[in-house]
């Protein structure tokens, strides 16, 4: 109250550590920080008349979506794991509000971090070879940034452009970060049969045409990917 913001970000959440397999073990803990922790912040701006920023996540969707042609905000998700559900429960309440939702996935940034993209694939020797929709970090701040002078509401998909595979990723990890590292590529099924993950894990693809309608054009992946990597190396 003393501080009277323009605007809130809740940018918190729970992923689990190290991944999102603690999700499955520890609803209750899950549904707290995904669920009831955005719904106290709704409460909150709501008494206040704060215009707030909700983080999503793409994580709710698996596949390409109809006509294979990606997943739009209004379509109905189909939440592989426990820690998607708890996502997409947030999405579904606070879409009934004047609430701004931005939906990323895979976050790749141009510096290391345990949670960029870049250093979690790097730390694999074995890697998958599905297409998904990715968020470039400096990317989506800006199409955020955006959005909020727009003071824009409702759900939008804040990805590049097209799709690419974790394999690729690392492929140009390899060429121009490090030439020694060695990695080997495997269909996602094999995450299961060798029992590296318990939870579903998300493979899917957004559609951004939204973001776009906004006047907001992001990068495709398959050119930033080459970008990212070269700050990335730069700011090592």
């Amino acid at each position: 109250d003393e501080k009277k913001p323009e605007a809130v970000i809740n940018a918190a959440g729970m992923t689990g550590r190290p991944n999102i397999d603690w999700c499955e073990e520890h609803k209750l803990e899950t549904i707290a920080g995904n669920v009831t922790g955005p719904l106290n912040i709704l409460q909150a701006c709501e008494e206040r008349k704060i215009y707030w920023v909700h983080l999503g996540s793409g994580c709710v969707f698996q596949g390409d979506g109809p006509n294979n042609k990606g997943f739009k905000e209004d379509d109905e998700a189909n939440p592989p794991s426990f820690y998607s559900w708890t996502k997409y429960w947030a999405d579904q309440i606070l879409r009934h509000f004047p609430v701004l939702i931005v939906r990323l996935r895979l976050p790749i940034d141009i510096e290391s971090s345990h949670r960029n993209l870049i250093d979690k694939l790097a730390k694999y020797s074995q890697v998958i070879d599905a297409e998904n929709s990715i968020t470039v970090i400096p990317d989506f701040l800006d199409a955020t940034k955006k959005l909020i002078e727009k003071k824009c509401i409702g759900i939008y998909h804040v990805v590049n452009p097209g799709t690419i595979k974790p394999s690729e990723i690392m492929e140009h990890y390899k060429k121009i970060i490090n030439p020694k590292h060695q990695f080997k590529v495997i269909p996602d099924k094999e995450l299961y049969k060798q029992k590296l993950a318990k939870a579903t894990r998300s493979n899917c693809i957004l559609n951004t045409d939204k973001l776009q309608k906004e006047g907001i054009h992001l990068k495709p992946i398959k050119e930033r990917i080459i970008e990212v990597m070269k700050e990335y190396k730069k700011n090592s």
